[in-house]
């Protein structure tokens, strides 16, 4: 009997020892998939990124984001919007050199153009010829009582004044993006350096490679800010000498027409001014 037991225990052991390797080829080759997705992930291939960040991020973290990217959208909307309207005015500008070589009143407002909402220059001419025919309508009115020429001066300048309202919208947006982004970002920075310690002293690992990840992901936050702040302050600077130049050139047309309203001619320019602009538009 205990030979029988002895003489079968080497087939068993044969036996066993041929299953083994397979199923440990099956059980090494059931976990080998696993691995491979898990190696393949982008967390795995780069967790100190961006996605990194807002996958490890909390709420706070999230939400800070979220608010740096809705005011870069915005930034730059109004930074696209009024920098094509910035050029229509320069194309409404270069209009308005040409109303005074006109025969008559209404082929100078041909000249300015159809559209008063784009060309502020024909909305001035046509403000101020209202004016003035308003004035000759209504003398018995409380404003009859002015005189032609304090009657155009307020008619013109409040129409400067709602030429200048609607050049300057959405640039308080630019001025508070530029002067609040860095510190949304570095109040997110501050947020993730502070839990990426408190993480690290849980965990009690103090090694630099602990260290670096959390913390140079939080460092990008502060980056996000500045990304956003930069372009709207060249924007806002860039918008503002715009509006400076075309308000100036709007305040000189107003004077002309003033001038055109009550004599009928506009202010006559010395001669080697005039010389200047010719040779100006000429070339």
């Amino acid at each position: 009997m205990n030979e029988d037991t002895v003489a079968a225990s080497p087939i068993d052991l044969a036996t066993s020892t041929q299953a083994a390797p397979g199923g440990a080829a099956t059980a090494a080759g059931g976990a080998v998939p696993g691995d491979a997705v898990l190696e393949s992930t982008p967390l795995a291939l780069n967790p100190y990124g961006v996605e990194a960040l807002w996958v490890q991020g909390d709420m706070v973290i999230k939400c800070v984001a979220v608010m740096l990217l809705l005011m870069s959208i915005a930034s730059w909307y109004i930074i696209v919007t009024r920098s094509i309207r910035g050029l229509r005015m320069k194309r409404a500008a270069r209009k308005a050199s040409h109303f005074w070589h006109a025969e008559h009143f209404e082929e100078g407002l041909d000249l300015l153009g159809r559209d008063a909402e784009n060309s502020p220059f024909r909305r001035l001419a046509v403000e101020g010829a209202h004016a003035r025919d308003h004035h000759a309508a209504r003398r018995q009115e409380l404003h009859g009582k002015l005189g032609l020429g304090e009657w155009l001066t307020a008619c013109l300048r409040t129409t400067i004044d709602e030429a200048a309202e609607r050049l300057q919208g959405g640039l308080s947006i630019l001025a508070s993006v530029g002067s609040t982004a860095p510190f949304v970002g570095l109040f997110g920075t501050v947020w993730g350096i502070y839990h990426a310690l408190v993480s690290i002293g849980v965990s009690g690992q103090a090694s630099i490679d602990k260290v670096a990840g959390p913390v140079g992901e939080a460092l990008i936050m502060t980056a996000f800010g500045l990304a956003v702040a930069i372009p709207a302050v060249l924007g806002y600077n860039m918008l503002v000498r715009w509006n400076k130049g075309v308000l100036g050139q709007l305040n000189r047309f107003a004077h002309q027409l003033h001038a055109y309203f009550l004599t009928g001619a506009p202010v006559s320019q010395p001669v080697g001014l005039k010389v200047a602009m010719i040779n100006r538009e000429a070339s």
